[in-house]
């Protein structure tokens, strides 16, 4: 009786380890997703890259970075238009310039390709969602930020990406929020294309010209800590409120050469945007029967991923509670130094 319940429980455990071998696997084994940044030589982008990595591990799906090596729209139109020839299974990308890369996303999700926008939107689009910070609301933050160190009162400076929709954004936030401070006022936009050497050389210009200003405004993750060496190497000291957590702008911080800096959350974005791509590809959220055709996303259309801010009194303890991640793909550049 015993032998006989022990060959029965052994037929059992064959049968089922027999269906479990037969079941097709979730992902495919040339399953892959694409993201495209704007600029994949700075930290930004290198902090997505990290987060792409750790989703794609997770889910065993091979997932790769790709785009320009500087800003430049026209490259990552490139970048993307070869990426749908590669007809994966998704697509991530963060838009320099919407009307540039509208009908590129359109074609891609009419061939049946999910496209999701990460950080920078183009909502005129047929993408299926956006995963990234709200820039207005960020904006409105950096501007009240300003205008309490100010006490209300001075000439500011922003430095951004024009033209760029996350940037705008931005900038209608600031402007929104500054027009409640009438003694502050914006002198002048510089745009710096993403490049602290930029920032850096169109900052030393105004103040070797005597230009007045109280306050500097960036609204994009170079422009920081460009400034901050241009006011170093004039032995000035001029408050400004940076954008995202890039180490030179976090260094800038300890040294008191940026006052704050709005961070956003680049590892989440692409962590989560990978994610939301690969449910889509499978249409593995059930309301309708195929993402395809359905007459609305089957995915939430904003996903607000937010943002912190950081100063001299809590960055050290930000800094000890960020994850050690590996070394990413694609190499910092290495940038000048003057000091």
């Amino acid at each position: 009786m015993k032998s006989m319940r022990l060959g029965v429980f052994a037929l059992t455990v064959l049968a089922v380890i027999g269906m479990t071998s037969c079941q097709t696997p979730y992902h495919e084994d040339g399953e892959r997703y694409v993201f495209v940044a704007s600029n994949v030589n700075i930290p930004y982008w290198q902090e997505a890259q990290a987060g792409l990595t750790d989703a794609s591990k997770q889910m065993g799906v091979k997932a790769e970075l790709t785009g320009p090596d500087k800003f430049d729209p026209q490259e990552q139109l490139k970048a993307f238009q070869k990426a749908v020839e590669s007809k994966p299974s998704g697509i991530m990308i963060s838009v320099t310039r919407p009307e540039l890369l509208q009908d590129a996303i359109n074609t891609a999700v009419a061939q049946g390709i999910p496209v999701i926008t990460v950080d920078s939107d183009a909502p005129s689009s047929k993408r299926v969602m956006f995963v990234g910070t709200d820039s207005y609301r960020a904006g409105s933050e950096s501007g009240k930020r300003m205008a309490d160190i100010l006490k209300g009162q001075g000439q500011v400076v922003v430095i951004s990406i024009p033209g760029q929709l996350n940037m705008d954004e931005r900038a209608r936030g600031v402007n929104d929020t500054l027009k409640k401070y009438p003694g502050i006022k914006i002198a002048q936009t510089i745009d710096d294309n993403g490049d602290p050497r930029v920032a850096n050389d169109s900052m030393s210009a105004l103040l070797k010209a005597k230009a007045k200003i109280d306050g500097i405004i960036c609204l994009e993750a170079s422009g920081g800590s460009g400034a901050a060496e241009a006011l170093h190497r004039l032995d000035l000291k001029i408050p400004i409120v940076s954008f995202d957590k890039d180490p030179e702008t976090l260094d800038w911080i300890d040294r008191d050469g940026i006052s704050a800096t709005i961070t956003q959350k680049p590892y989440v974005m692409a962590y989560y945007a990978l994610k939301f791509a690969d449910d889509l590809h499978h249409n593995a959220v059930h309301e309708f029967k195929d993402w395809r055709t359905a007459p609305a996303s089957p995915m939430p259309t904003f996903v607000d991923t937010g943002t912190a801010v950081l100063n001299k009194s809590n960055v050290k303890e930000f800094r000890d509670a960020l994850a050690a991640h590996p070394k990413p793909l694609y190499e910092q550049t290495q940038r000048l130094k003057y000091w």
